[in-house]
């Protein structure tokens, strides 16, 4: 085996957690299994603490390969150390971990927290891939964490990338957006790369849900929803062997102003022209893809109907967007996302059963389906 690359196997955004009362937690267990779709020989892991205001120590990582007659965690060490501190607004990569990787394996990341430690870096997901685990206590070295102890968890703290030492074929496909990416269509579409024989890609998802391309919201009351596409997307391009990017990304700049009187933070100063959407995607997304040397895919907006802060003007909005997004020649293909999901005889909704009843997320079947709409040529 010629493993001479280092590829991104599996990847997440890093954003401020959501604001409850409690932001601290001390002697927990956090565990992620990361299923691996390339062969390899050694793994390295990045950790990040990009949004926190204080220093995150990670007491101790370890590593093991699931399903096997044995649970042999192996130890990752930082710099020779087995524990690592990272300061606010920074991130840390593993030394690199020898282990025999076989595409299709899962491996379960798990790390201890020792100490008083802020949790305020990691990001909500959600997918048939993207179940994590806690444990009040130390159970980082056992195959089964103690079911009395332990619940589930869609959040994803710290762990940030896993690159994986690979064949030189093998590549990584990024999918960059807001709550619609952050939840489940990349892993359908990572489980549909599999099931059809695309071997050679990995899907990397870079998705902080309620994030817009041009703003961002500096109070605790939102700000889980994510740094703006300036500051984001250039970290969140960090990604071994990449080489291609699909952007699904500005309903949230359309749909969020209210005005200060209805919403301090939703001023209608917020609600961009379609020449700031068009030029903000141009200038802060097309041209930082395209000096890393990548494909761009421009992804449709979903449809709004029955949303909240709906209105018609809005959805013309969107769809002169999604206009634009289908015929305009810096991007490299559009995948017609909107099309896939929407409802024929009245495409300002989704189509029945596409719509998860809040008439802006897709229901789970929708997700498979806009999984189903990336090209096949895509995933090559």
């Amino acid at each position: 085996m010629n493993n001479t690359k280092w590829a991104a196997c599996w990847g997440n955004a890093t954003s401020i957690t959501d604001r409850k009362e409690s932001v601290y937690a001390k002697d927990i267990t956090l565990r992620y299994p990361i299923r691996m779709c390339f062969n390899g020989s050694k793994i390295r892991m990045r950790f990040s603490n990009l949004t926190g205001t204080e220093d995150v120590t990670l007491t101790r990582v370890l590593v093991a390969i699931k399903g096997k007659d044995s649970y042999e965690p192996i130890q990752a060490l930082f710099g020779g150390n087995e524990s690592v501190t990272i300061a606010p607004g920074k991130e840390v990569e593993s030394d690199e971990v020898a282990i025999s990787i076989t595409a299709g394996d899962t491996i379960d990341v798990s790390i201890y927290l020792g100490n008083y430690t802020q949790m305020n870096a990691g990001t909500l997901i959600t997918g048939p891939l993207s179940k994590g685990q806690y444990s009040y206590g130390d159970f980082a070295t056992q195959a089964t964490l103690p079911l009395d102890l332990t619940r589930n968890t869609n959040w994803f703290y710290f762990l940030n990338t896993v690159d994986i030492l690979t064949d030189e074929k093998n590549h990584a496909l990024v999918c960059y957006g807001d709550s619609i990416t952050a939840q489940s269509w990349p892993d359908y579409l990572a489980l549909r790369a599999w099931n059809e024989g695309h071997r050679n890609v990995s899907i990397i998802r870079r998705a902080v849900s309620g994030t817009r391309i041009l703003r961002q919201y500096d109070c605790i009351t939102y700000a889980a929803y994510g740094l703006k596409g300036a500051t984001r997307f250039p970290i969140e391009l960090n990604v071994a062997g990449a080489t291609a990017v699909i952007i699904q990304h500005g309903i949230n700049d359309i749909i969020h102003p209210v005005g200060s009187d209805v919403n301090p933070f939703r001023p209608w100063s917020d609600m961009p022209t379609l020449e700031d959407m068009i030029k903000g995607t141009e200038n802060i997304y097309v041209s930082h893809a395209r000096k890393l040397g990548l494909k761009v895919y421009s992804g449709t907006l979903l449809p709004i109907y029955g949303w909240r802060t709906y209105n018609e003007e809005r959805d013309a909005f969107r769809e002169k967007f999604n206009a634009w997004l289908r015929t305009s020649d810096i991007f490299d293909a559009c995948i017609d996302f909107d099309k896939a999901v929407l409802d024929p005889n009245h495409p300002a909704a989704f189509a029945p059963g596409f719509d998860s009843g809040d008439h802006l997320h897709p229901s789970e079947k929708a997700y498979e389906a806009m999984a189903n709409e990336v090209p096949s040529w895509v995933l090559e």
